[in-house]
């Protein structure tokens, strides 16, 4: 039982509406990446968007416009030869020089010009007339009009399929996708080459409606050859495509075949010319396989734009979660006792002292304050080291998270197939940004002036900025930055846990007496978050140069659903 049509059983103009919205999506869902897990999509997608633009959609919108005839087949088939032949003029360039046809040849009755020489057909190559001397133009279709083929039919004569041009081979392939029928032209010695059976089983795959022209037979083996092909052809599911030989013979002294060797051939397409019937039928044949094929080809391209979405999310989401990550570890090392050990101890035993002085904070600030003023504000090289020691810590331990982040976050990229091309598209992301150390080190001298500032506000009223005079801002500063990282936990080793706890406990003990417990707290808590708002601040530009290049190659979920949903409104529709 013959199927039915898809163009008389279904509305045409909803059709056409559901497809155009198809081919839309198509053109928006791009792939981004040329990952070799989707470059067969990528391909499919760019056959699909040409085969739409160049045939369905114009078919769809014009179904009794003229039968075009695509001429497709191997270098040196003579296609172009057979074209001139059928003809009976020169109409397109023979040669010995591969390739000849470098851009194609639409040959077409003048009444039906008018279906050719707008964009209905072909929108992507431009018009050009002339005779066949005619230097060919690369994006171009000659259009020819020729009184011998009969109205209701066009010929397209094409470049090689197997050209060593790569653009020619391309442009074959978009043109033979275009063709309401294919007429295949290859030779006794070239019949079983790889290249064109491809084609041929995917003609038989979409129902394309193809005509096999079997050239240069030698006329004794004629009939051997051409059984042979046959078989191929049934094997292929193409055993109702007519075959048509034509011996090896001497061509005419104007480069045409014998009237007599071309006849057959010329009859028949001169009867499909003619007979409107049979010309409709190979339409709808080749039109209802084009839009059968659209399920399966779109929901390849569908998954391959689905599956890149998931990797390319899962790229972004990488880079944060390494930064956040690097974030937490920051704020670790604000509380554990890990700034205030190594240096830092050692600069604060030079300027102040550890062990009695440490001891006689409970007998209370005011009997230190000599001392330590001294310390702070008399003696300029520890208080400076000490500060030094200090800002060269924080900076270190940003830097180590910020390094660790972007490690974190280049392994796991390297491991995935999207990542991998990232990174070898950006090399620069390999590693943290090359500025880094000069960016750290800028945040932290620029917290140590929030923090005097903080000590500033604080200290407004007359009797409190008396005593932070009395130590001076500097000092006070560094105090405060000290209390801010007051808090050990486990790090150190016994020995520095007594003297952190003591470096600590005095320069809290200090604060207390100037500002009150309760302001000391805030203005500890508060410097703490104003580190690491800078700390947020500079983490997120970095993980950004991450998070912003894989944001970049993904393919946004409504695309994906768009895509999905126009696909399946052209499954229902048909």
């Amino acid at each position: 039982m013959a199927r039915a049509s898809t163009v008389d059983a279904t509305d045409p103009a909803a059709l056409l509406a559901r497809v155009t919205a198809l081919r839309d999506e198509l053109q928006r869902a791009d792939l981004p990446l040329e990952l070799p897990s989707t470059q067969q999509a990528r391909a499919e997608r760019t056959a699909l968007l040409h085969q739409l633009d160049d045939y369905v959609l114009p078919r769809l919108a014009s179904v009794d416009a003229p039968l075009l005839a695509v001429v497709g087949g191997s270098t040196g088939a003579g296609k172009s030869t057979l074209v001139n032949s059928v003809l009976r003029r020169q109409v397109s360039t023979p040669g010995v020089i591969r390739p000849t046809t470098t851009s194609p040849v639409l040959i077409h009755h003048p009444e039906d010009a008018r279906w050719f020489t707008d964009s209905r057909v072909l929108p992507t190559l431009a018009r050009v007339s002339g005779d066949a001397a005619t230097e060919p133009q690369p994006g171009t279709v000659r259009l020819v009009p020729s009184d011998t083929l009969p109205a209701g039919m066009a010929m397209l004569d094409t470049p090689d399929i197997d050209s060593v041009v790569e653009a020619n081979r391309e442009l074959a392939g978009q043109l033979l996708a275009a063709a309401d029928l294919w007429l295949f032209v290859t030779t006794a010695a070239r019949y079983a080459d790889a290249v064109p059976w491809a084609l041929l089983r995917q003609a038989a795959e979409r129902g394309t409606a193809v005509a096999i022209v079997l050239d240069r037979v030698d006329r004794p083996a004629m009939a051997d050859v051409r059984g042979h092909l046959t078989d191929m052809l049934r094997e292929q599911g193409l055993e109702t495509a007519p075959v048509f030989t034509i011996p090896e013979t001497e061509v005419s002294a104007d480069g045409l075949i014998p009237e007599k060797d071309i006849e057959r051939l010329r009859s028949w397409l001169t009867a499909l010319a003619g007979d409107q019937r049979a010309r409709t039928i190979i339409v709808h044949q080749t039109l209802d396989g084009a839009l059968r094929s659209l399920d399966e080809r779109t929901d390849d391209v569908v998954a391959a734009v689905a599956a890149q979405r998931e990797q390319t999310t899962g790229l972004e989401q990488a880079a944060f979660d390494a930064y956040d990550e690097a974030e937490e570890g920051v704020t670790a090392g604000m509380k554990d006792g890990t700034l205030l050990r190594g240096e830092v101890l050692a600069r604060w035993q030079e300027l102040v002292g550890t062990g009695e002085l440490f001891k006689k904070v409970e007998h209370g600030v005011s009997r230190l304050r000599d001392r330590i003023t001294s310390a702070v504000t008399g003696s300029q090289r520890p208080a400076e080291e000490l500060d030094e020691a200090l800002q060269t810590g924080v900076a270190a331990l940003l830097q180590a998270e910020a390094e660790t982040a972007s490690a974190a976050v280049v392994r796991t990229w390297s491991g995935s197939e999207a990542g991998a091309a990232l990174l070898q598209a950006r090399p620069d992301l390999r590693g943290s940004s090359p500025d880094l150390a000069e960016q750290v080190e800028r945040l932290v001298r620029d917290w140590q002036g929030d923090v005097l500032d903080l000590v500033r506000a604080e200290g407004g009223d007359r009797r409190t900025n008396a005593r932070v005079a009395a130590y001076g801002v500097n000092g006070i500063g560094l105090f405060l930055m000290l209390v801010s990282f007051a808090h050990t936990g486990g790090v150190l080793v016994a020995p520095e846990v007594a003297i952190a706890g003591g470096t600590t406990a005095l320069a809290q003990k200090v604060l207390e007496a100037i500002f009150g417990d309760q302001a000391v707290r805030e203005m500890a808590a508060r410097a703490r978050t104003l580190l690491q708002e800078r700390v947020q601040e500079l983490f997120a530009a970095e993980r950004d140069r991450y998070a912003t290049t894989a944001k970049e190659a993904t393919v946004s979920e409504a695309q994906v659903r768009r895509l999905q949903q126009a696909a399946a409104a052209v499954q229902e529709v048909r």
